[in-house]
C-alpha cells in the first residue's frame, strides 16, 4: 500500500476483519500484499472454437483454442497512446458485466414454442435445443466470474457486477426467481409442473420443429446431425443445480423479456391464466386455434365458457395436457423489482439497484455511486406497447441529463447501463393514453451523452452479439465507448469483465475481456453432470442451424480490447489513498465470500 498510511491501514484492516467476521491476521496479510497480476481463466489464455470436422451431417463439436491478447483501440482518443502506460497505470474499478441470461422455464404452458413452426427463420428463439439448460449455464458463468475475481490487467479485486436485462425469458415469476437465486447463491432444480418429469415439445413427436434428444430422427435437427442423448432431459429437470452466487454486489436493469411477453407485447388476463394452467400448444395449429379461441383475447362470457369446456375436454387439436403450476405466473410490471428486494444482504445489495421507493413510485431506473468517484445509472429502455426494440422516455432522458451534468461538475466518472444498444434504440410505438412525452431514440440519446466528457461508457446487451462502438464527439475531443456483450443462452455464451484504468498520462483505458463460462470446451458424451450439461448447452447452441452462431462472437475488435480515451478531468485528484481504501474493502469482501464457500 503506497498511498495509505500505516495507522489508517491497521485501523482499516481491523475494522474490515471485524465487519466480515474474519481473522485479523488473514485480512492483514491479504491487504498488505501489493496488487499482483496472476493468470485467471479468461479468453486471454484460452478461447473456444468449433472443430473443423463434422461429426454427423453438419454437426460439429467444440474445442479449446489459443487465447486472444488485448487489442488497443484509439478511436475516441484520436491518437496513439504512450507506450509506457503499462508501467504507470492504476486501477479505478474492476467489474463483471452479464446480460441476456434468458433463464427459461422450457415447460411453461404459455411459452409459444410452436410459433417456430410458423416462421422458423424469424422466430429462432421460440424453441432452442438448449432451452432446458439455462440454469446450468448461469451457474457455470457465476463460477467463471468467481474464478476471475482478480483483474488480469492490474490484479485489482472485483468490486461489482451488472446484469443489463433479459434475465428472465418470459417475465415469469419462476424464471425471475431462478435467475436471482443463481446470482445470489442457491441450489435450484430447473423444473416446473410435474416433479422429476419433462412435459414439453422436446418429447412430443408431433412437435417436429423441436429438437428431441431421446430420438431426433423425426425432427428437423436430426437431419442436421444433432446427437441422440438418452436421459438428458430427465437429468436437466431432476438434478439440483448448485450456484455459489456472485462474490460481489450486483445490480440489474429491465430487459424487454423482463417487461413484455416474448419480449414484444403485454400479456392480457387470458394469457396470464394460460401461463399457470394445464394446457400447452404442441403444434402451430394448436397454438393458432388456442389463440383464436381466447388464449389471448377478451372474448364474451359465452365464448369463454365454450373455450373452457373445449379445452378441459381436450378437444382442441395440437393441445397437450400438462401439470399446472402457480409458480409460473407472469409478473406484473413492478413485481420484477419486488422480487429483487426479496434477496439476502450478501452478496447484496438488497434490491440490486432497485429500492422500495422505485416500487412505490413505479420509476424503473436508478442511480448509485460504486465508490466516491464513479457513479452508475441504470435505465429502463423497454417499450411496453409493442416490439422488441427500445427507446428512452423523455422523463428518463431529462433526469439522466441532469445527473450527468452533476457528475461533470463534481468530477465523477459516469457509466450508463441499459438493455438496448444504439442499433436497437429505435422503437417508435407510443401508448395512446398516458404518454410521458416523445420517445428518445439513438441519435438524440448518443448526442446527449457526448455532451458530457464525464460519461465514459454505455454498457448494454439485447443483440446477443459482442460489439464495441466508439462514439467520438463531433469536434474530435474524445467521446465515450459503447460496450455490448453476447448472451448466456446463444453461442458463444460469453459475458464480459470490464476494468477502468487511469494511465496517469492524461488518458484512461477501459479494458474489456470476453469471458466464457467455466464448463469444459468439449462436451464428453454422456456427461450429464451440472458442468457437463452447461458444456453441452454451448455445443448445441453452436450448431443451431437456424442462426449464424459464429457471428455473435463479434470481431476481434469487439472482444478483448483496450479502449482508450482522454481523461475527462484530472484523475490525479483521485488520491491513491482513496483508491487503496476501496480496494481493501473489495478484497475483504472476496475473502469473506471464499471463507463461506
Amino acid at each position: 500500500m503506497s498511498g495509505i498510511s500505516r495507522r489508517r491501514f491497521i485501523a482499516g484492516a481491523t475494522a474490515l476483519a471485524a465487519g466480515w467476521g474474519l481473522s485479523r491476521e488473514l485480512v492483514g496479510v491479504a491487504l498488505s500484499a501489493p496488487l499482483r497480476v496472476v493468470e485467471v481463466p479468461t479468453t486471454l489464455s484460452q478461447t473456444i472454437k468449433m472443430s473443423s470436422q463434422t461429426v454427423r451431417g453438419s454437426y460439429r463439436t467444440l474445442l479449446a483454442g489459443p487465447g486472444e491478447a488485448y487489442i488497443p483501440r484509439f478511436d475516441c482518443l484520436g491518437r496513439a497512446a504512450s507506450a509506457g502506460r503499462q508501467s504507470t497505470r492504476r486501477s479505478l474499478l474492476y467489474l463483471a458485466h452479464l446480460s441476456d441470461i434468458h433463464i427459461i422455464d422450457a415447460q411453461a404452458p404459455a411459452r409459444m414454442d410452436a410459433a417456430q413452426e410458423l416462421a422458423p427463420d424469424l422466430l429462432v428463439d421460440a424453441c432452442r435445443p438448449q432451452d432446458v439448460l439455462t440454469v446450468h449455464v448461469l451457474a457455470s458463468m457465476v463460477e467463471s466470474v468467481t474464478n476471475a475475481q482478480t483483474s488480469p490487467v492490474t490484479g485489482a479485486p472485483l468490486a461489482a457486477a451488472f446484469s443489463t436485462g433479459d434475465s428472465a425469458d418470459n417475465m415469469s415469476n419462476l424464471e425471475t426467481r431462478w435467475y436471482i437465486d443463481a446470482l445470489d447463491g442457491s441450489t435450484i432444480t430447473a423444473n416446473s409442473g410435474a416433479v422429476g418429469s419433462y412435459e414439453g415439445p422436446q418429447v412430443w413427436p408431433e412437435a417436429t420443429y423441436a429438437y428431441h434428444p431421446e430420438d431426433p430422427s423425426g425432427d428437423l435437427y436430426g437431419a442436421y446431425g444433432f446427437p441422440t442423448l438418452p436421459g438428458m432431459l430427465l437429468a436437466a429437470v431432476s438434478a439440483p443445480v448448485r450456484s455459489a452466487g456472485l462474490p460481489v454486489p450486483w445490480f440489474a436493469v429491465y430487459g424487454n423479456h423482463d417487461s413484455t411477453y416474448m419480449g414484444t407485447f403485454a400479456p392480457d388476463a387470458s394469457l396470464r391464466a394460460w401461463a399457470v394452467g394445464g394446457r400447452k400448444a404442441a403444434t402451430s395449429d394448436g397454438l393458432a386455434v388456442a389463440w383464436a379461441n381466447g388464449l389471448a383475447s377478451n372474448a364474451s362470457a359465452l365464448q369463454r365458457m365454450v373455450n373452457s369446456v373445449t379445452q378441459n375436454f381436450g378437444l382442441l387439436p395440437g393441445i397437450r395436457r400438462v401439470t399446472p403450476d402457480p409458480a409460473r405466473r407472469l409478473l406484473q410490471r413492478t413485481e420484477f423489482m419486488e422480487q429483487h428486494l426479496d434477496t439476502p444482504v450478501n452478496p447484496g445489495p438488497v434490491g440490486h439497484g432497485f429500492t422500495q421507493a422505485n416500487v412505490d413510485s413505479g420509476e424503473t431506473w436508478w442511480a448509485l455511486d460504486l465508490n466516491p468517484f464513479i457513479r452508475v445509472f441504470g435505465l429502463d429502455t423497454c417499450n411496453l406497447v409493442s416490439g422488441a426494440d427500445g427507446a428512452v422516455s423523455k422523463t428518463q432522458f431529462d433526469w439522466l441529463q441532469g445527473q450527468l451534468a452533476k457528475c461533470q461538475s463534481e468530477g465523477k466518472l459516469a457509466m450508463v447501463l441499459s438493455h438496448h444498444n444504439s442499433t436497437t434504440l429505435e422503437n417508435p410505438a407510443e401508448p395512446v393514453f398516458g404518454a410521458g412525452g416523445p420517445l428518445i431514440h439513438a441519435e438524440k440519446f448518443v448526442a446527449m451523452l457526448q455532451q458530457y466528457p464525464a460519461c465514459i461508457a454505455w454498457i448494454n446487451g439485447h443483440t446477443h452479439i459482442n460489439t464495441i462502438f466508439a462514439h467520438r464527439r463531433p469536434d474530435g475531443s474524445g467521446g465515450f465507448w459503447e460496450i455490448t456483450t453476447a448472451s448466456c443462452v446463444d453461442f458463444p455464451q460469453q459475458q464480459q469483465l470490464i476494468e477502468l484504468v487511469d494511465n496517469r498520462d492524461g488518458t484512461m483505458s477501459i479494458f474489456v475481456t470476453a469471458l466464457d463460462h467455466a464448463a469444459d470446451p468439449t462436451w464428453t458424451t454422456g456427461n450429464y453432470s451440472q458442468s457437463g450439461l452447461a458444456s453441452l448447452s454451448r455445443e448445441l447452441a453452436a450448431n443451431h442451424w437456424l442462426e449464424n452462431p459464429a457471428m455473435s462472437m463479434g470481431s476481434p475488435l469487439d472482444r478483448n480490447t483496450e479502449l482508450l480515451l482522454p481523461a475527462p478531468f484530472d484523475l490525479s485528484t483521485i488520491p491513491d489513498e482513496l483508491l487503496e481504501a476501496e480496494q481493501m474493502k473489495a478484497t475483504a469482501r472476496l475473502l469473506a465470500n471464499a471463507s463461506q464457500a
